[in-house]
């Protein structure tokens, strides 16, 4: 990942404290989408709202960058449930008051290369069960009840979410009632799950061919997260046209009509807390911006760890918990130009995942073993294809990304360093990923041999760099059984103006950020005042 040179692709307002209006309603550290969507429900019902970006573009997860005449985004590789109006579609649209447009892919969306064998998932709900029937005839009942259980978590969701909005009498309260509304299945293991109704290995590793959405396999993810994902992509993927920087570029402007504004290269050095509650931030060059009401999109080790003062984390139980919960695992990524169109490329509108065999949790296991095994999971991705608009700003011109696991510990002597000034060693073991996982890419379509103008590789040391997530996790925390029912991890703290939002409260993905901050500011403004709004979105 690096610098854009463009200036449209540079969005948000360079930060300097005598930019910042006098006083603010409420600030938010990271323009992730949990942040942006806080601050733009929060302006939306009169508060004027600061949100805090230590990146050079706002977007979090979401921005674009460009080089030598490229574009690629940096996460999101593919949206689902919005290609009707449905919940996740009327929020995107309301955030971007309408300007925020999506192109279909493909039918098969996905693609799974696993082993020798090749397996799709095709868009629409008996589509995709009836392709799974043709591809394991034998295992038809074992697919219906599949598609049953996806159908219950799916609705307990809901149920999931709204546990976190509630205060901790409430939910002593509720408890029984989202028992009673939670299938036994949801708080699972996903492979204990699913070998309950099939023991086809090769089924079980097909309808878990997603799991480098979640960043756990099987063996490690709770059923929740599965089914979450599965649903979420039931009836196909689509891409914000225009590129991903177009969702953060469509929703800023609902802040800044608040009077509000989204700063860029503003770092946050220290959440302050006086007189045991919040009283604003610390930035890095020195400025301190006083407001009693902080909402940290900045994940929660860096809430906890880093940016809030030792000594209230350890006072008010933090400390206690934090072991509770860990990091995601950390990904490379390539991103590749070619001097051709996708078109003329031949390059398709379907994601491909790549898989050395069916066992996604002993392959995991292998490559943290040895970094020279297989890759136990390679994903690539053709966003120019995806994408109608592109050709318009890169005529000529085609992108693909391929993104794989890797251990943050393999980066971690570099650790601190400077990015583009880590020395020949780092280097040269970022070139030998890079080498290996292209030659996937020339496997699965050998008529790119010779095309490729340009590529770059990003390691876990550059998500920390550019995103600021500390160990390179992708997903924020894992999302294992144990974390999706830690009650602490929610919109509330135990600090008096101190509110979080982002992935990390509900779940990860874009959609997932993007709920969070609905829950984040239905849990800061209560159900009275959030009702009338609701009513607006989902109308």
């Amino acid at each position: 990942m690096t610098a854009m040179t463009p200036s449209t692709l540079r969005i948000g307002y360079r930060y300097r404290p005598k930019r910042l209006a006098p006083q603010y309603d409420a600030i938010v550290i990271g323009s992730g989408m949990g942040g942006l969507t806080t601050a733009a429900l929060l302006s939306e019902l009169g508060w004027k709202v600061c949100v805090l970006e230590q990146h050079y573009t706002a977007g979090g997860y979401t921005h674009s960058y460009e080089r030598h005449g490229y574009e690629w985004d940096v996460g999101v590789h593919y949206i689902g449930d919005v290609g009707k109006r449905t919940r996740t579609r009327r929020m995107f649209d309301f955030l971007s008051s309408g300007k925020l447009k999506w192109a279909p892919m493909d039918a098969e969306y996905d693609r799974f290369y696993i082993g020798d064998k090749v397996f799709s998932a095709i868009a629409g709900k008996k589509a995709f069960r009836d392709n799974l029937v043709t591809s394991f005839p034998a295992e038809e009942k074992a697919i219906d009840a599949y598609m049953e259980l996806l159908a219950d978590v799916s609705g307990a969701l809901s149920v999931h979410s709204m546990g976190r909005v509630l205060k901790p009498w409430q939910q002593s309260v509720a408890a029984p009632f989202m028992k009673m509304r939670t299938p036994a299945s949801m708080y699972r293991n996903t492979y204990d799950v699913l070998s309950e109704l099939t023991d086809n290995q090769d089924l079980i590793a097909v309808l878990c061919g997603q799991w480098g959405d979640i960043g756990l396999p099987p063996k490690q993810s709770a059923f929740m997260m599965h089914a979450m994902i599965a649903r979420h992509y039931l009836y196909g993927g689509y891409y914000p046209i225009g590129g991903s920087w177009r969702i953060a570029d469509s929703i800023i402007p609902m802040i800044q009509k608040g009077g509000g504004e989204v700063f860029t290269y503003a770092r946050v050095k220290r959440i302050l807390v006086e007189n045991g509650k919040i009283a604003g931030v610390a930035m890095k060059d020195g400025h301190r911006i006083e407001c009693p009401c902080v909402i940290s999109s900045a994940g929660t080790d860096n809430t906890f760890n880093h940016l809030l003062p030792a000594d209230v984390v350890e006072k008010t139980g933090y400390r206690k918990l934090l072991p509770t919960v860990q990091p995601s695992f950390s990904y490379l990524c390539i991103y590749i130009g070619l001097k051709e169109t996708a078109q003329q490329l031949g390059l398709p509108k379907t994601n491909f995942w790549i898989y050395p065999h069916n066992d996604f949790d002993a392959a995991v296991e292998q490559f943290v073993a040895d970094k020279d095994a297989p890759f136990p999971v390679v994903y690539i991705s053709f966003p120019s294809a995806k994408d109608p608009d592109y050709e318009n700003r890169h005529p000529g011109t085609a992108t693909i990304e391929i993104v794989a696991p890797a251990p943050y510990k393999w980066f971690e002597e570099w650790q601190g360093s400077t990015w583009g000034k880590r020395g020949e060693d780092y280097n040269e073991l970022k070139e030998n990923f890079g080498e290996r996982l292209m030659q996937h890419l020339y496997d699965k379509l050998p008529q790119l041999q010779g095309k490729v103008d340009y590529y770059e590789v990003s390691t876990p040391l550059s998500t920390d760099w550019f995103a600021g997530y500390q160990r390179g996790e992708l997903y924020g925390l894992d999302h294992t059984t144990e974390r999706l029912q830690q009650k602490w991890l929610g919109p509330r703290t135990k600090i008096p103006g101190l509110w979080l939002t982002g992935q990390d409260v509900l779940t990860a993905g874009v959609t997932g950020a993007m709920m969070s901050g609905m829950l984040t500011t239905m849990a800061m403004v209560g159900m009275r005042k959030m009702t009338p709004l609701m009513k607006r979105i989902y109308a």
